[in-house]
């Protein structure tokens, strides 16, 4: 949506409001960053742990995390 906003943008001249404003998308969601950082890394820890304690529920492999910081 956003490449589709740019386009109207270059291709028309419109200002982002306006361009955002025919195609119904919120100016907001435009401009919107995400402010998270990368988690792979966890989400790969989470997934190791799991496989090797698989009776382990979210609450064990969450402190498991906390203990290895």
């Amino acid at each position: 949506m956003r490449e589709l906003v740019h386009g109207m943008c270059i291709d028309w001249g419109a200002s982002i409001r306006r361009a955002c404003g025919a195609l119904r998308f919120d100016t907001s969601t435009f401009h919107y960053k995400s402010r998270r950082t990368d988690q792979a890394a966890v989400e790969r820890r989470i997934r190791e742990i799991c496989e090797t304690r698989v009776r382990y529920g979210y609450r064990r492999v969450h402190v498991l995390l906390r203990r290895e910081g």
